[in-house]
């Protein structure tokens, strides 16, 4: 009698089942204005997304809501305060090595003019030209919203 060796390959289906779940995190971004109509952007000056222009703000740390959280995250990297006047939308997005939820909230600024602490650059951008620079994924997203 031949040995038969059998050979059992894993489903697609069982395969993901087994990969360990998308590291998801939550922030809050302020989308400042001004009396001019314009919008706040800051360029990354770290990591995988360095370069790359976003809405400033930060993590959510637990037992915070997503405003005090934002209120925090601008007095860290910006050294000033705003006032945030309404929720826009909330981003979903998946990065290739996380999830990301993002809270956006249309501000203005409460304090001195921001001093940059953490980013590269910052601009003030018009609304037609909120497409001149190279915004991050979930960021680009929300320009249509503007």
């Amino acid at each position: 009698m031949a040995n038969i060796t059998l050979i059992k390959e894993k489903s697609p289906t069982l395969q993901s089942h087994n990969k360990a779940p998308m590291k998801r995190i939550e922030v809050a971004a302020a989308i400042i204005h001004d009396n001019q109509g314009r919008i706040f952007a800051t360029q990354r000056g770290y990591g995988d997304w360095k370069d790359y222009w976003e809405f400033p703000g930060g993590k959510i740390e637990p037992a915070e809501t997503p405003q005090q959280a934002l209120t925090r995250e601008i007095l860290e990297e910006l050294d000033t305060r705003i006032i945030i006047e309404r929720p826009v939308t909330t981003v979903e997005y998946d990065y290739p090595t996380f999830h990301l939820t993002m809270h956006c909230y249309l501000c203005k600024l409460a304090g001195p003019s921001p001093t940059l602490k953490e980013h590269e650059a910052a601009r003030w951008l018009p609304k037609d030209q909120l497409r001149s620079v190279r915004w991050l994924p979930a960021d680009l997203s929300i320009l249509d919203l503007l």
